[in-house]
């Protein structure tokens, strides 16, 4: 074994056992592409320079590109899923029927050959050699010429041509609010592969999973056209539109501009373009160049003004909280069809409250963290990116709104409850795209993902959580960690056993439901059984309120955790009692006065524990 760790640190220096493994590997690319967009036919032609390096143990003979504009024509498996789930995204649908009874019909159906998104492969080459290839929907799987080395790179030269979709999903031409161009997912992009295989998913509907690299692009598009996304524009002297430095005079010359953006260190690149942007720009404190484009509308301009020092806040929040953002721009871009994270960028709709607007800027802003900087395979895994995103947007939204909430998690547990009793609920380790319901992923990724971490507090305590956050973004960023990386960070840095709350919370559907089953005086004391209704264990904290108004609380470990929190009410008397072992299903313990002193005693007065029946967590005398 010791000789396998040195042969694989030599092979793959910098990338040694960072994650849970003996050796970790990760795969990078590196693309130059040029483009060139018709915005009158909407169709546009590429080359594609992709350096690709293994730095796995395996000799690579194949690899996979998505094509994920080919999702949108009739028949696509994008397509019949529309037609086949139960709850269709309504973006995507038009109702036929009514609203008592509805009948949907696919929007992608119904496209005409001139409004359908593809992604054609024209050639395709190895080192100089051509090499077979074979596309099917929005995968193509590409025979090497020569098979790819551990340790070793090779250059895939690629032509190809797409036509923008009309806006159905995230991507698209003319937005329901009129923008022309959301360049989303847009090229022809290499799969990863990682220790469990390629992740060559077709494109349904879902998330996605990218390899980091380097981006070095190029887009020609007609002259009045303002572009921002992924990258920092290295021409700016020469587009201008707010690009450019201060006092410089910009001269365009022909019909069509050359927009040339780098970005390092990113597994996407997205951009957006539209002739009516306006572009403001914000400078941070930090150094981030924060970048505003939207439409030239009278009726959002003031919102628009105004989120921006709100973006700002928000930048700064995450990296207090999370970790420091490192690239040097971050855009907020009208476009697509709600919102959706990039590299660097977002993409929302803009039409929208100033509440609205700061909520779903605060959350896309977000996934910079947990999306792009520590990249889990959202496909499988969407939980992590979505509820870790979920959770620290509505910590960063309660403060910069100033919204003081005790609570600000409320609708997340609100929602995740309804999943847990409405019979559709799946195990959160469900790939994204096999939910049966539409509600079902979305409460599972969404609201059950955010109570995770919110209950994570509750067990380990909130400082220890946020801890946990920070270093869990210091040892995983640009690294895809799994779930079992990140449980292994919190128990580090809480010093539990938490396999248990892993296991239980993300690869089963068992419910949380403690009671207090009876409270017997006993001398001059009082005795309280609790019980175990559900199946999934978790420590207990009871507050007991006397008479006189003084409190008092009692902490049962979950002996499974070996260990105990820190106490949460520190300005409180707490007892720790013996710890519950989960196969009890009650439990007792005595509360040293009598009855006749208590009026009222709660289990859980934080309410973060996610029980879901709390009508018998808590008795009152009065």
């Amino acid at each position: 074994m010791k000789k396998f760790i040195v042969a694989c640190s030599a092979l793959l220096v910098g990338f040694v056992a960072v994650a849970q493994n003996d050796c970790y590997w990760q795969q990078h690319v590196d693309y130059r592409m040029e483009v060139d967009m018709d915005v009158k036919t909407f169709r546009y032609t590429g080359t594609q320079e992709l350096v690709y390096t293994n730095n796995s143990l395996d000799v690579l003979d194949k690899v996979f590109y998505h094509l994920y504009f080919n999702a949108f024509q009739p028949g696509s498996e994008m397509d019949v899923r529309l037609k086949t789930i139960e709850d269709p995204d309504k973006r995507m649908v038009t109702n036929k029927g009514t609203k008592e009874e509805p009948e949907f019909e696919s929007r992608i159906g119904k496209l005409k050959p001139d409004e359908i998104g593809y992604l054609d492969v024209k050639s395709l080459a190895q080192d100089g050699k051509p090499v077979v290839y074979d596309a099917e929907g929005t995968i193509v799987e590409v025979k090497l010429a020569s098979p790819l080395k551990p340790g070793t790179s090779t250059k895939l030269v690629m032509e190809f041509e797409g036509q923008v979709p009309l806006q159905i999903r995230r991507s698209g031409r003319n937005s329901a609010e009129g923008v022309a161009l959301s360049m989303t997912q847009w090229y022809p992009k290499l799969a990863e592969y990682d220790a469990e295989g390629w992740h060559a998913d077709p494109y349904i509907g879902r998330e996605f999973h990218g390899v980091w690299g380097n981006f070095d692009v190029k887009i020609s598009i007609d002259k009045d056209y303002i572009i921002g996304g992924t990258g920092n524009l290295q021409n700016g002297d020469e587009i201008g539109y707010g690009y450019e430095k201060p006092g410089t005079k910009v001269k365009r010359k022909g019909k069509k501009l050359t927009w040339h953006f780098i970005a390092p260190d990113v597994h996407d690149f997205a951009w957006a373009a539209d002739p009516e942007y306006i572009h403001d720009t914000l400078e941070t404190p930090g150094g981030v160049t924060l970048h505003f484009l939207y439409k030239d509308k009278a009726e959002i301009k003031e919102n628009w003004k105004n989120l921006q020092p709100k973006t700002a806040a928000l930048l700064d929040f995450y990296n207090k909280n999370i970790g420091p953002y490192p690239w040097k721009q971050y855009s907020v871009i009208q476009g697509g069809d709600g919102g959706m994270e990039y590299a660097m960028c977002t993409l929302i709709t803009g039409e929208r409250s100033f509440g609205s607007l700061v909520g779903v800027t605060a959350h896309e802003m977000a996934h910079a963290w947990f999306q792009h900087l520590l990249a889990t395979n959202e496909s499988k895994h969407p939980w992590m990116d979505e509820g870790f995103t979920s959770f620290i947007s509505d910590l960063a939204e309660n403060e910069i709104m100033e919204r003081n909430k005790q609570n600000p998690f409320e609708n997340a547990y609100r929602s995740y409850f309804m999943l847990a009793m409405s019979g559709k609920e799946q195990p959160q380790t469900t790939h994204g795209d096999r939910y049966a319901m539409n509600m079902a992923y979305s409460y599972a990724a969404y609201s059950k993902g955010e109570v995770f971490l919110a209950q994570l507090g509750y067990i380990i305590g909130q400082d220890k959580l946020m801890e946990t956050l920070r270093k869990y973004y210091e040892d995983f960023k640009f690294k895809h960690p799994t779930p079992n990386d990140f449980k292994r960070v919190a128990e580090k840095v809480s010093g539990f056993q938490l396999d248990w709350y892993l296991t239980d919370w993300t690869m089963t559907t068992n419910t949380i439901d403690y009671g207090i089953k009876a409270v017997k005086e006993s001398g001059d004391s009082t005795k309280v059984t609790l019980e175990r209704i559900g199946l999934m264990p978790m420590p207990i904290d009871v507050l007991v309120v006397y008479n006189d108004d003084t409190y008092e609380t009692f902490y049962a470990p979950l002996r499974m955790m070996h260990g105990e929190k820190a106490n949460p009410y520190p300005n409180l008397e707490r007892t720790v009692l013996p710890s519950w072992a989960w196969a009890y299903p009650t439990y007792e313990f005595s509360i040293g006065r009598p009855k006749s002193d208590i009026k009222a005693i709660v289990i859980d007065p934080s309410e973060l524990m996610a029980d879901v029946d709390k009508s018998n967590n808590a008795i009152s005398f009065e």
